[in-house]
């Protein structure tokens, strides 16, 4: 299955904004409330491809390319939850939307919970998708640096392959097109500088400003999901438990057979748990 395959009969635009002047990728499809999608570390609208066709059928589905990633903007600084929060609500202020159903995937999740903490009255409802390793474990934390650096820095098919072989489950599910996306993304020069702002994330000093904490999840006040998987390589089920205690009322469910990547590997399934969350009488505000 090709990412066009997805798209290619789907009414969609693909666009450029201005974000508080971070020139910003945007893909947008579909009507009714705005549902936006905040793909992961290293990350980029593609990783929701297969996705956008059924959830455009319910949600207006705006997805974007976080700072620093993609095809958007790279300033040279480093990139904090903070910064990337401050971001997403300068596209929301761009787009000109008052209140947004988000849901983020790895890094996306993690930005999504921050978000809806220091900007309540925006977020109607968060579904945090695999937000991982939130328990900071230096393994993964070295592992996820050094694949990410490898795979830009030394950027050629194996490479990428391998970075993208991380996030699943199933390895067949890392087509020679996903390949080919993320290595033209990757081999743009001003990439190779941002990727050492985008791992700022994974040294402990960085991280310990936004780590998970009841001190800022507790400020979360919306009907929150957090979906996880089975096969996921930073973190487990059980590891979910923390999260959902510090954020009041949070609800877990568990995607089976998948990795980092459900929305990729299970997506009808992924698009329900959206689609079901989202459409419950008490997530609509």
């Amino acid at each position: 299955m090709s990412i066009w395959n997805n798209l290619h009969d789907l009414e969609f635009k693909l666009y450029y904004i201005d974000a508080n002047g971070i020139k910003t990728r945007v893909l947008e499809s579909g009507q009714g409330e705005p549902l936006i999608l905040l793909h992961g570390t290293g990350g980029h609208i593609e990783a929701y491809a297969r996705n956008i066709r059924g959830l455009a059928e319910h949600f207006r589905v705006i997805c974007i390319d976080m700072v620093g990633h993609g095809y958007t903007d790279k300033p040279n600084r480093p990139y904090g939850i903070d910064y990337y929060s401050d971001h997403l609500l300068w596209v929301i202020q761009a787009l000109d939307l008052k209140e947004v159903y988000l849901s983020g995937e790895s890094l996306g999740g993690w930005v999504a919970a921050w978000f809806a903490a220091h900007h309540p009255g925006i977020a109607k409802a968060l579904v945090l998708n695999t937000p991982g390793n939130v328990n900071n474990k230096p393994e993964v934390m070295v592992k996820l640096k050094e694949s990410t650096i490898k795979a830009v820095t030394e950027a050629n098919y194996e490479n990428v392959k391998t970075r993208l072989e991380w996030l699943m489950y199933d390895k067949s599910q890392v087509t020679d097109e996903l390949i080919e996306t993320r290595y033209k993304i990757y081999t743009q020069p001003s990439y190779q500088e941002a990727v050492y702002n985008i791992v700022y994330l994974q040294d402990i000093d960085a991280r310990k400003q936004y780590s998970w904490d009841p001190s800022w999840c507790g400020k979360i006040d919306v009907p929150t999901l957090l979906a996880w998987t089975d096969h996921d390589p930073t973190s487990t089920v059980e590891e979910a438990k923390p999260i959902q205690d510090m954020i009041p009322n949070s609800e877990l469910t568990v995607i089976n057979d998948a990795g980092h990547w459900p929305q990729w590997e299970k997506v009808e399934e992924f698009n329900n748990v959206i689609i079901d969350f989202f459409t419950k009488k008490h997530a609509v505000l």
